[in-house]
């Protein structure tokens, strides 16, 4: 299986959330199920359900992270090319549906925030962007229809 590409500061906020998580919130779990078993018959005890539903979303989230970090490259600040767009490029595009410019950067999916300007790079835009140049346009079959972009800008 193919390494799944990630950034730095991507791979080091998923480190911090780990150590967060296996340290801080896996202790107060079990804190929380100590206290939730010492409230008697385990059968009829909603607290000690919910405490061990909330402790295997949290494992799931532990295991998921852990798997992702196995399963990663890490892209190099300096690997980032402005000649072409790949993970980690910001760019400017020509919405040519909307006559707007928009700016994005190409992030892996675990990074992904629309909010911030971040698209994954498996997403509809994202994927299509990838190793186009400055003067390039692409089509991007989107949920609203097909859109045309205009890369006008790659930078780091």
């Amino acid at each position: 299986m193919a390494k799944k590409q990630i950034s730095q500061s991507g791979y080091n906020k998923l480190n911090e959330e780990l150590e967060f998580l296996v340290t801080v919130k896996r202790a107060e779990m079990a804190q929380k199920l100590k206290e939730a078993r010492a409230q008697g018959d385990l059968s009829e005890n909603a607290e000690y359900d919910e405490a061990k539903n909330e402790q295997a979303i949290l494992e799931a989230r532990i295991n998921e992270i852990q798997y992702t970090l196995d399963n990663s490259e890490i892209v190099d600040d300096d690997d980032i090319s402005i000649d072409e767009v790949g993970l980690g490029s910001t760019i400017r595009l020509h919405n040519f549906r909307t006559g707007k410019t928009e700016t994005f950067q190409i992030v892996s999916s675990n990074e992904a925030n629309f909010a911030e300007g971040k698209i994954s790079d498996e997403s509809p835009i994202g994927k299509s962007a990838l190793k186009k140049k400055v003067g390039d346009t692409f089509l991007v079959d989107a949920p609203v229809g097909e859109l045309k972009f205009e890369v006008l800008e790659i930078s780091k």
